[in-house]
């Protein structure tokens, strides 16, 4: 992508900083969010989120869906599972319900997280989680069709 003229090549290390979606308080919305940056709900979603950048799931957001991002911070309600390619953090006000992988994690005195936490430190724990979680994803997903077919 062409740089634009007086645009730096410090923009781009900057990205993952300013805000490129924010679901804000009293908002409500059903369905999945893609996004390229940074991402923050302060609202309510009941949908997965898949960003590239950094994910704030502020104090007063309720989270139903998968939440996926470089680093995380969670502060209110999430009922899924969370996957952070970088720094996890769980502030003390945080509800999670689900399954949790990253590379480091904080988790803040007071937090609740009820579902199986795995930590990868290095490279090839994090191939072998995230090849067994989406293994068991496909499974999951799967299983709706066969009690269909079969049931």
């Amino acid at each position: 992508m062409p740089q634009m003229q007086g645009q730096s090549s410090q923009t781009s290390n900057r990205s993952d900083y300013s805000i490129n979606t924010i679901i804000g308080p009293n908002t409500n919305l059903t369905g999945d969010i893609e996004a390229g940056g940074f991402t923050r709900v302060d609202g309510s979603v009941r949908g997965n989120i898949k960003a590239k950048g950094r994910v704030v799931i502020g104090e007063r957001a309720r989270m139903k869906g998968n939440v996926s991002g470089t680093n995380i911070t969670i502060g209110g309600v999430v009922y899924g599972n969370i996957v952070a390619d970088g720094h996890l953090v769980i502030l003390s006000t945080a509800l999670v319900i689900g399954d949790i992988i990253t590379r480091r994690i904080q988790a803040d005195d007071g937090c609740f997280i009820n579902g199986k936490v795995s930590v990868c430190p290095n490279d090839e724990s994090w191939a072998k989680t995230m090849s067994e979680h989406r293994d068991a994803q496909g499974i999951k997903s799967a299983l709706p069709v066969f009690s269909k077919t079969y049931g």
